[in-house]
């Protein structure tokens, strides 16, 4: 089974899952996304900002492959890219962190690993752009795919809870003071170029 992580740009945004392509409950304030839905415009506004981002800031999400056939994804960004991460109650992200926006493993492809891949990817990535942290809303409460990922997931990829919260708890990752992870990314990239073993199995995005 052969495994490979490209970064998102326009040209595969596409290869995202239909809902997600037009989605922009992160990407827009409560407001003005209400009002791109209503209009329609929901997907151009996707678009717009996967572009400004990329312009201004550079690559801000992975696809992952599995015989070329599109079985996941990863967005992530500055908080100032974000405007729905201050609705929280646990909000602000801190300063030093970058957002783990969202993610989502395709129906099939989940229990092999891939979430954590994708995980690994972006830690990866910024890691190498010299950031701290990454930092995500959880949700404590979560029953189904949804722009919110499991609080237990990102638990069980070593992110910990920075602010306590019944439903959406603020979960953060430590890049520079966890040495491990380094070895961890890499020999999770060994596996998706060699395709030699699959990932630990955990809970599905």
């Amino acid at each position: 089974m052969g495994r490979r992580l490209v970064p998102l740009t326009l040209d595969n945004l596409q290869d995202l899952p239909h809902r997600c392509r037009s989605c922009v409950f992160w990407e827009l304030d409560p407001v003005s996304g209400e009002a791109a839905l209503k209009a329609g415009t929901a997907a151009l506004e996707k678009e717009g900002w996967i572009s400004a981002v990329l312009l201004d800031w550079g690559s801000c999400g992975r696809v992952v492959y599995v015989d070329d056939v599109p079985a996941g994804f990863v967005l992530y960004a500055p908080p100032a890219y974000v405007p729905r991460s201050t609705a929280f109650p646990t909000s602000p992200v801190a300063p030093d962190a970058v957002q783990l926006i969202t993610a989502f493993v395709m129906p099939g492809y989940q229990g092999q690993g891939l979430g954590r891949v994708l995980v690994q990817a972006v830690a990866k990535d910024l890691l190498r752009r010299g950031f701290k942290a990454i930092e995500a809303f959880g949700d404590a409460r979560w029953e189904q795919p949804a722009c919110l990922l499991p609080a237990d997931h990102l638990l069980a990829v070593g992110f910990k809870t920075v602010r306590q919260h019944p439903t959406h708890p603020r979960l953060r990752l430590e890049l520079r003071s966890t040495l491990s992870w380094k070895e961890d990314v890499e020999m999770a990239l060994d596996r998706l170029l060699g395709a030699v073993q699959k990932e630990p199995a955990l809970r599905p995005l």
